[in-house]
């Protein structure tokens, strides 16, 4: 060939392969499947946004077709499929600016997708092409829902169950059907809880964590808060011991694995309960360090804590209610891991330290996260940084209860009684009673043992892994499988029930106004003809929230 004419040749051949279906996926069964091995390629499937392609796009694609290639000249029974992740909050706000449906704007950018992919020459089976707005397909992704709802995890066999399977203890039965009903719900993987979230007034929905930027939405740059809301969760933390048991069998890189190990973040310790000194409530805190309990001069609960409201002073109100407003303007990232200056109110209130009994001041800082441990510390800055540079920030008591060795003492110019930096290492408890003189493991068996025998605390495991978040407040995305049941006035009674997989697709209401409400309701409570449901005499009022774009994909 004297020369390559890729306008020529390319179309011509893209026609021909288009023509006989050259990379055709036969069923398995045929005589073209019979015999070989099968192989499966799968590529992340992309968002059809208005702009088309990116370079992104055909750099992974032409790596997997250069091997779905090799492998059927190999005698390999390849599945290489392609497919749109079309659902999600681009469609849908490019909809309400324009007013023209979602479904149209999506169908346009997936025909321009694929007459560009196509035009790449990729061996892709046309054939079997995957649209996640397809009714056809939403039928599954509902399906997933509902099995993994109708599950829960066995920690013994370490494996979902049919929930028709969980035993219900006599004791729990005894109370009645909504108490076994309360039980059975709070062991589904698929649940409902109010949990912190990040809202976004201006776009009426809840934004994974990815989906904020410096306090404000990635789409729109729009302010977001931190506010607890009733959300679908999926209960991933039930795998956590069963994601760390099953990395050591694979056949990756020790980083990568330690990467995995930390994600989970897996902690053994203690939860320890600090009795409110003028109210008839307890402080639950979680620790590593239970060994170092002598040494709390302070306490910490997050913003969002529960128990802010309860113990804030009338003196304190205005401060901490202003501190709370800010911190909901912060995203975890901003709180945790940008913070320099650590900030914070304190309530006005005190706890009582239950290893000696004396008073410490309770205090609200945004270095605290409601969704890790108990959304409260227990402050020990002579051995934690992060207390320390607080205990600094506000005059805070600091005391040595950990025997800092010889060579950090003379590194930092500290002392025992006058601490330059916050020891974090093991050593011999000092300052401690019934703990001076033991090893820190020693210290910690001690104290935990001490805890239990004295009602104030126990051993625990925790998890940096959190539950997945997993509803929106949007129109476009596929709505929940689920009805709940509502009263004579419309409110809920807490009894659900699942729409028959015979029923599945629940498809997406026709709606002229999909724009946001601003409530977390989410636009499909205007939909009041497809809203409400009648099932064997009892009023009941589909779910109003979408999954999140994440779920079809």
């Amino acid at each position: 060939m004297p020369s390559y004419n890729p306008a020529a040749i390319e179309r011509r051949w893209q026609q021909f392969w288009e023509t006989n279906k050259t990379f055709r996926t036969p069923d398995p069964g045929t005589p073209e499947a019979a015999g070989k091995p099968k192989y499966y390629i799968l590529d992340m499937f992309p968002y059809p946004s208005g702009s088309g392609l990116h370079v992104g796009h055909p750099e992974g694609y032409t790596a997997t077709d250069i091997l779905a290639r090799f492998k059927r000249m190999n005698g390999f029974h390849v599945l290489h499929p392609m497919g749109w992740d079309a659902f999600g909050l681009p469609a849908e706000q490019h909809a309400i600016a324009t007013g023209e449906h979602p479904s149209v704007n999506t169908q346009n950018n997936i025909n321009t997708f694929r007459r560009q992919i196509k035009s790449l020459g990729f061996s892709y089976d046309w054939d079997r092409e995957v649209d996640t707005t397809d009714p056809a397909y939403v039928k599954w992704t509902q399906w997933i829902f509902l099995t993994i709802y109708d599950t829960w995890y066995d920690p013994e066999q370490k494996k979902g169950r049919p929930i028709s399977e969980l035993p219900i203890p006599a004791e729990v039965k005894a109370k009645g059907e909504a108490a076994v009903r309360e039980y059975v719900d709070a062991h589904r993987l698929a649940y409902e809880s109010e949990v912190p979230v990040n809202w976004c007034a201006d776009l009426g929905t809840v934004l994974a964590n990815e989906e904020v930027i410096d306090g404000k939405s990635e789409r729109g740059n729009y302010p977001v808060v931190r506010m607890p809301l009733k959300q679908w969760l999926m209960r991933i933390t039930a795998y956590a011991e069963r994601l760390i048991d099953d990395l050591t069998p694979l056949d990756w890189s020790e980083s990568i694995k330690q990467m995995q190990r930390n994600w989970i973040g897996k902690s053994e310790g203690a939860e320890v309960d600090f009795k409110l000194a003028e109210h008839d409530s307890v402080i639950r805190v979680f620790t590593t360090r239970p060994d170092t309990l002598f040494g709390a001069t302070y306490m910490v609960l997050a913003p969002e804590h529960p128990l802010v409201e309860l113990i804030t002073t009338s003196e304190q109100k205005k401060a901490v209610q202003e501190y709370r407003e800010a911190a909901a303007r912060k995203s975890d990232f901003e709180r945790t891991e940008l913070a320099k200056k650590k900030t914070g109110v304190f309530t006005g209130s005190y706890a009582v330290n239950p290893v000696n009994n004396e008073q410490i001041p309770v205090w609200i800082a945004d270095y605290v996260l409601a969704t890790y441990g108990t959304g409260a510390i227990m402050a020990v800055p002579g051995h934690d940084e992060r207390d320390f540079e607080f205990a600094k920030q506000f005059d805070l008591p600091i005391i040595t209860v950990v025997t800092p060795n010889e060579k950090w003492l003379k590194e930092t110019g500290s002392t025992l009684n006058d601490l330059k930096a916050a020891y974090t290492d093991d050593g011999v408890a000092m300052n401690s009673d019934f703990l001076n003189g033991l090893d820190t493991e020693s210290a910690k068996a001690k104290i935990i043992g001490w805890l239990e025998e004295n009602h104030t605390g126990a051993r625990r495991i925790n998890y940096k892994l959190r539950d997945w978040l997993f509803s929106r407040q949007r129109y476009w995305g596929e709505p929940f499988p689920i009805l709940h049941e509502v009263d004579a006035n419309g409110n809920r009674t807490g009894a659900k029930r699942t729409v028959p997989v015979e029923e599945l697709p629940v498809t997406l209401p026709e709606m002229a106004d999909f724009k946001p409400t601003g409530s977390p309701d989410g636009p499909l409570s205007k939909a009041t003809d497809w809203l409400t449901v009648s099932r064997d005499g009892k009023t009941y009022r589909r779910e109003t929230n979408t999954m999140p774009q994440w779920a079809g994909s």
